[in-house]
């Protein structure tokens, strides 16, 4: 067989065939990447429609090409090739995304935030993964209820229980020793309790800091915010503070 035919086995009607048929599945998993994505940078996350887009579309592209290994390299191995365990390929995308999600995760504190965005991500690869091996369907209920997840979810958590937290530090003036019952104490008059077991206590240069979770006691209480950094400007030994939102 000599280079004309080696080259032209590539563009064979079986082989353009199949090739038309992966590039289906892969602008179907763009659409749903986009999908999803578009949620995202609505809320200016930092991984957005591109991100999301090339993610699934990648995922679809490595799983769908383990479907046929008789047109690899234009179909002319012989049947040389060992047989193809998709469940492989599907660790190695899992796997990969897994660094990308942790990519988009940060800490500041008590703070994380990302968790979301990491979560879609990985979801986003099984979607890819489902158009790839043909579940339409599945990819298709797969984006809506991610999407619908991102966008509803959140709103249907403001009629459940719950209680809001807030990330506090404080740093202390030089050889001032807080106490920790005083601060518990101070905590339940304005409706918070400290969270167990997230006290963390440093000093540096005679100066100590302390780092903990308040928690509201119900969902109507707790002072806010601004009433707190109020407070915190006129209490004794108090040095300098910081309050945020305790998110995820």
């Amino acid at each position: 067989m000599d280079y004309y035919e080696l080259l032209s086995a590539y563009w064979s009607e079986r082989e353009i065939y199949t090739n038309a048929l992966i590039l289906a599945h892969l602008l179907g998993a763009l659409a749903l990447g986009l999908l999803v994505g578009y949620e995202r940078a609505y809320h200016g996350r930092a991984a957005g429609m591109r991100t999301y887009g090339l993610v699934c579309m990648a995922s679809a592209a490595l799983t769908i090409l383990a479907g046929y290994p008789d047109f690899w390299y234009g179909g002319g191995h012989s049947g040389v090739l060992a047989p193809v365990d998709p469940t492989r390929i599907v660790q190695g995308v899992v796997t990969g995304i897994g660094f990308l999600g942790a990519g988009v995760i940060m800490r500041d504190g008590f703070n994380i935030s990302g968790l979301t965005t990491a979560a879609s991500i990985w979801a986003s690869s099984a979607i890819g993964i489902l158009v790839g091996v043909g579940f339409y369907l599945a990819a298709m209920g797969l984006a809506f209820f991610s999407c619908m997840i991102m966008i509803y979810l959140n709103r249907i958590e403001t009629f459940l229980p719950s209680r809001h937290a807030v990330a506090v530090r404080l740093r202390f003036k030089p050889k001032y020793m807080p106490s920790e019952d005083g601060l518990r104490e101070a905590a339940l008059e304005r409706g918070y309790e400290i969270a167990g077991s997230s006290l963390t206590i440093s000093s540096e240069d005679g100066r100590q800091e302390w780092r903990f979770v308040a928690l509201a006691l119900a969902r109507q209480s707790g002072a806010p915010l601004a009433a707190l950094a109020e407070e915190l400007t006129a209490f004794e030994g108090v040095e300098d503070f910081q309050l945020s939102h305790a998110r995820n």
